[in-house]
This record gives structure tokens, C-alpha cells and sequence, in this order.
């Protein structure tokens, strides 16, 4: 299923950008500009990053059947509930009557109540007032007992769809934490925040306000329908005949609505897909005055979501206006009906006074209803869009019994003994049939130092996601100490490397906890790990030491400061291999001495891949692999390499008459 929408997925795509393609061609041949060319390009882009590319195909039951697991984990509530609906509908049913039994009572009527035969008669010899009170005792009990049980059961019910809506949340947050780093270089991030926010809040009302309160309503049409053919079948006939129309008319208008939320909710994505990314690159968008030029893209986005949201309202709307243009034909028709009943001497005054009542609460649910349809539909396309992540399949998966397996040997070598790493015929393509690794086949020994080269898009960072699993080999297979890394848990795989990247990332909190990552290590071994990197007193520099808060992002810290807190973490790990992608970029020159400094220690006994631009840098290594479009073409040391006279020489003769 998941390839068949891949593969329609990318077909719609190409189609997407011969039309993009089309219009800008169209624009040139006009005359326009490159900026509004540019304008119209980028309004495409985001426009067709966030819609679906098929409409999903599930029907409102089996979305519904999704959200069964997380409410079974509730039953006791939903049950507790459930038992509130009777009392609170025979007292809501009960309300008519005992107004049309005063009515009775003051027009010197018969009181006795006739339900499919028998009679009752709970005011016969009761004076005037005496009846009267007797009445109005009885409805203030009816009253205080719907307030009670409403209120507990609304309670209730907003309760469970919290905790469903915690429970999906958290699901659809392990979820997306799990997928393969590919599917976040497709996917925007504000389309996921959506997914995480607005749409698992609108899923929870699929419970918290709508089938509880659905199977409430119902119930009262039903009492109260059984109710008033007990009491006068004519009537009844007739309020139950205009129930036919408006509940088709509902259906449509429902349907309109839940395809015009879906788009809103689309375009929401887009609107804050936008959004973050005009956040986070704010820097580059006032440097170089893109405000009103991104201000044109936001608000062209933001009509589209007015516009789509102006239709669920419309829809809505015009649910509710039916429903009071019906209800007051139910009453004139019940008032004519049954005027000409009273004339006729087949009805008396009470009983109308009850039925025009019964015209009022029969609809009055069926609104109820109406209404939380539409929450319902609202939360119905919210189940597709967060199925849509959900059926998201995990790429790279920890082997399920890997211990296990027949003729592999798993025993990998003591974390002390540095690791030996394979790469045996590795292919690897981003998309399809478009290389960018081709038949890599090397091995880096126990201890050894070796150094990744080549020109930009060689390959180089894409050995190590691949080292790392964060993609998985197109064809042939990476061995750690003779072992498929397929084979080994992910944890156990990462915990064996450490990664230190250019832009080291920091999370929202304190120095520590940057440097931990949610492990549990002692302030002793912090300590340590900063006094090995040289990072201790440039920490101790800082406002609280090791307890000073960070910025989300770190903004608060220098880029220097940012990637020697990327040292200090990986080096408290104590990682059989340690990995370097341009981790020194990003220094000045006292701070790159001390670091340097600080790496003879940490790659002591130690495997390192090292990426590096400045080849200065790598001459020390035991040798240097040269990489060109993805292919090996040259290994060996730096002396060798030079005498060679080939690819790695142009670079570094190059880089000598720059400096």
C-alpha cells in the first residue's frame, strides 16, 4: 500500500513541476521579471509541499475503529458515562409532560395518563393547588436531575478525551521520532507541529464532545419518540415524518463540511510550514530585506485558509439554519394538527401544550447532534491526516530477535577494543536510481585514523548517516567488527560512535544537561569529560558554570562555544569510534588549539573518521580515503597521495595557493 502511494505520490509530483516549469516559461515569454517569476515559483512550491497528493479512501467507520484501542484503555469512564444517559433522558422526556399536566390542571382537564394502555393518574384528588405544587415539585426534581447528570457526564467525557488525546499524542510523538531521516527531508516541519497539535486536539473531540454526546442525543430522540406515540400517536406520526428530510439534508451538508476542513486543515499546514520557516531563517530574511516580499507569500497562504474556512463555516451554518426553519415547521404543524384536534374534541388543551413542547426537544437534540457531527467530521479529518504519519513506515528497525539468528555471531568485541568497520560493495541513492555512493569497498582497521576527502557532493557525509543508520545501504552492507549493523540495536550501534557534526544542536535547558543527553552520569564524570575536551573553563566563564541556562538552540552561546559542548558530550560517552564532520570549522584559532589538543587524548586507542575541507588539517592521519561522485578513486597516506599526482594533490596544491 505504501509503495502504491509513493509511486502515485511522485507521479503527481513530476506532474506538479511540468506545470510550475509551463508557468514560469509563460512569465518569461511576457516579459516579467525574474522577481515575480521567483514570487510566483515559490507560492507553487509551498502551495504543492503540503497537500495530499490523493484524498485517503477510509470510511468514517473504519477512521473510527482507529481510535477503539486508546478508548478501550478508558472503559471504566466511558462505561460510568454511558449509565448517566437514561436517567438524564426519561427526566428530559418527562418535562413536557408535567407542564401539559398543569395545563390540564388549570383548564379543569382529565389528568389521567394514558402510556399503551395503562393509565395514570398521580394528580387525582388533589386540590388546585395542591396539584400545582405537587407538579412543580416534581419538575424541579427533573431539572436538578439533568443539571447533576449532565454536568458528570460532560466531566467525564471531557476527561477521557484528554487522556485519548494524550495517549495519540504521545504515540504520534514515538512515532515520528522513529522514522528514517528521510522522511523528514520531505516533510515540512510545521506540517508535522499541525499533526502533533491542532489535529490530535480535534481527534480528541471525536469523544470528549462527540460520540458520547451523539449516543446522547439519540437516546433522547428515541424516549422521547417512544413517549409520544404513547401518549398520541397522530402527533407523533407527524413530528417523526419531518425528522426524514432535515436528517438528509444534515448528511449532505456534513459531507460538504468534512471535505472543505479537510482542505482548511491543509492549508493550515502550509500556513504554518511557512510560518517556521520563516522563524528560523529570520537572520537570512532581514539581511537580505525579504520581509515584504514573505509577507506577500504569507498572506497569499493565509487567504487560501480563510477562504477554505469560510466554507466549513458556510456548511455549518446552514446545518443549524435548517434545523430552526424545520423546528418551527414542526411546531406550526403540530399547533395546526392539533387545533383542529382540540376543535374536534379529540385532543385536549394539556396534551398540546406537551406536544408542542415534544416538537421542541425532538429537534433540540437532533441540533445537539448536528453539532457535534461536525466536531466528529472535524476530528474524522484529523484521524486521516495523523494516519497519514502514522502509516509512515519505520525504515530502520532494530532486529527482533537478532541474539537469535542462525550462523551470525553478534558477540561484538569489548567497548575497551576500538571497532573495525567494513564497507563491503555499499551503493546508496537518496532517490532513486541517482547515486551518490557507488560501490564503496574499504575497511578502517582497529585504531586507525582515517581522513574522508573529495570535492562538495563527493560523499563524504553520506558514509556516515549510513555508518550510523540513518540511512540504510541501497545495496551491499557496512559491518562493525564483522557484524551487519542491521544486526546490531540501534542504541547498541550509537552507543559504540560518537558524532560530532559542524553546527553542533543544543536543546532548551542547562549546560549539564546538554551534555548528557537524559543519561545519568555524575557531576564528577560532566566534570571530567569538560577538563578532557579543554571546554571545563570556558564553562565555568559562563553566569552559573555548568547550571547556566541555555536558549533554545543555544542562542545565547557562541558558535565556538555551541561546538566544544559537542565535544564535552561525546567525549563522557567514551566511544569505541569517534567521528569528525568538519567538527573544527566553526573555531577560532585559540579555541581549534585547544581542542586539538584535547582530540590527541580523545582519539587515542581510538577508531576516528575524520571529514575535513582543510587538508592541513588531516596530515597526520594513517591515511586518507579520496572520494569523487560518490566513488573511491585514491587511498593512502598524505605523503603517498601527493606523490601521486592525482586528485587529492590538485586539491591540496589548490588550497596551498589560496592560503
Amino acid at each position: 500500500m505504501h509503495l502504491h502511494r509513493a509511486d502515485s505520490s511522485a507521479g503527481e509530483s513530476t506532474r506538479a513541476e511540468g506545470l510550475i516549469f509551463v508557468k514560469l516559461k509563460q512569465l518569461s515569454s511576457l516579459g516579467l521579471c525574474d522577481r515575480a517569476a521567483s514570487f510566483y515559483l515559490t507560492i507553487m512550491t509551498h502551495s504543492l509541499a503540503d497537500r495530499p497528493d490523493r484524498r485517503p479512501k477510509e470510511t468514517d467507520w473504519r477512521l473510527f475503529l482507529r481510535l477503539v484501542p486508546y478508548a478501550k484503555k478508558n472503559m471504566r469512564l466511558l462505561l460510568l458515562s454511558m449509565v448517566f444517559l437514561v436517567p438524564s433522558a426519561i427526566a428530559n422526556a418527562l418535562q413536557p409532560i408535567l407542564i401539559g399536566q398543569t395545563v390540564s390542571l388549570l383548564k379543569r382537564e382529565s389528568t389521567s395518563l394514558g402510556f399503551f394502555g395503562v393509565q395514570l393518574d398521580f394528580l387525582e384528588g388533589r386540590s388546585l393547588t395542591d396539584g400545582l405544587n405537587f407538579v412543580a415539585s416534581l419538575l424541579l426534581a427533573t431539572i436538578l436531575t439533568r443539571l447533576i447528570l449532565d454536568g458528570t457526564q460532560s466531566y467525564l467525557v471531557q476527561k477521557v478525551g484528554q487522556r485519548i488525546t494524550a495517549g495519540i499524542r504521545s504515540d504520534l510523538f514515538d512515532h515520528v521520532t522513529s522514522l528514517a531521516v528521510r522522511f523528514f527531508d520531505r516533510t515540512p516541519v510545521g506540517r508535522l507541529i499541525t499533526r502533533l497539535t491542532s489535529d490530535v486536539e480535534a481527534l480528541g473531540e471525536v469523544f470528549s464532545t462527540g460520540a458520547i454526546g451523539v449516543v446522547n442525543d439519540l437516546f433522547s430522540i428515541l424516549v422521547i419518540t417512544v413517549i409520544m406515540f404513547a401518549r398520541q400517536w397522530q402527533l407523533a406520526t407527524l413530528l417523526v415524518l419531518m425528522l426524514l428530510p432535515v436528517t438528509g439534508l444534515i448528511i449532505y451538508f456534513q459531507q460538504q463540511y468534512r471535505k472543505a476542513n479537510y482542505k482548511a486543515r491543509e492549508e493550515l499546514s502550509s500556513l504554518n510550514s511557512m510560518l517556521q520557516e520563516n522563524i528560523t531563517g529570520i537572520g537570512v530574511v532581514q539581511l537580505f530585506r525579504r520581509e515584504q516580499f514573505n509577507g506577500e507569500l504569507f498572506r497569499t497562504v493565509n487567504k487560501r485558509y480563510i477562504h477554505e474556512v469560510d466554507r466549513t463555516i458556510f456548511h455549518d451554518s446552514a446545518v443549524s439554519a435548517t434545523l430552526e426553519w424545520i423546528s418551527l415547521v414542526a411546531i406550526s404543524g403540530v399547533l395546526g394538527v392539533g387545533g383542529w384536534l382540540v376543535m374536534n374534541r379529540q385532543l385536549d388543551f394539556g396534551l398540546l401544550s406537551t406536544f408542542i413542547l415534544f416538537a421542541q426537544r425532538l429537534f433540540d437534540p437532533l441540533r445537539q447532534f448536528a453539532e457535534k457531527f461536525t466536531a466528529i467530521q472535524a476530528g474524522f479529518t484529523a484521524v486521516e491526516r495523523v494516519s497519514d504519519i502514522m502509516n509512515e513506515p519505520i525504515e530502520i528497525r532494530d532486529p527482533e530477535k537478532a541474539h537469535e539468528r542462525k550462523g551470525a555471531n553478534l558477540t561484538l568485541k569489548t567497548p575497551d577494543a576500538p571497532g573495525e568497520i567494513q564497507f563491503e560493495h555499499v551503493w546508496f541513492a537518496y532517490k532513486q536510481d541517482d547515486y551518490v555512493l557507488q560501490d564503496l569497498d574499504f575497511t578502517i582497521r582497529p585504531g586507525e585514523k582515517v581522513a574522508l576527502v573529495g570535492p562538495t557532493g563527493a560523499g563524504k557525509s553520506s558514509i556516515i548517516r549510513l555508518l550510523s543508520r540513518l540511512y540504510e545501504p541501497t545495496n551491499g552492507r557496512i559491518l562493525l567488527d564483522g557484524i551487519d549493523i542491521r544486526q546490531l540495536p540501534q542504541a547498541e550501534l550509537r552507543r559504540r560512535m560518537a558524532i560530532i557534526l559542524q553546527d553542533g544542536f543544543l536543546f532548551a535547558g542547562d549546560v549539564k544537561s546538554n551534555i548528557t543527553l537524559g543519561e545519568t552520569y555524575t557531576f564528577d564524570q560532566i566534570r571530567s569529560a569538560a577538563e578532557n575536551t579543554n571546554v571545563a573553563s570556558l564553562i565555568e566563564q559562563l553566569p552559573q558554570g555548568y547550571n547556566t541556562l541555555l536558549r533554545e538552540r543555544g542562542t545565547n552561546l557562541s558558535g565556538g562555544q555551541k561546538q566544544l559542548l559537542a565535544f564535552a558530550r561525546a567525549a563522557i560517552r567514551d566511544p569505541q569510534i569517534l567521528v569528525l564532520d568538519e567538527a573544527t570549522a566553526n573555531l577560532d584559532v585559540g579555541t581549534e588549539s585547544l581542542i586539538q589538543e584535547a582530540l590527541e587524548r580523545l582519539l587515542e586507542a581510538r577508531t576516528a573518521i575524520i571529514i575535513a575541507h582543510r587538508l592541513s588539517t588531516i596530515r597526520n592521519v594513517d591515511r586518507i580515503l579520496v572520494l569523487k561522485r560518490g566513488q573511491l578513486v585514491e587511498s593512502g597516506s598524505h605523503d603517498a597521495l601527493l606523490s601521486q599526482g592525482g586528485l587529492y594533490a590538485s586539491l591540496y596544491q589548490l588550497q596551498m595557493l589560496e592560503s
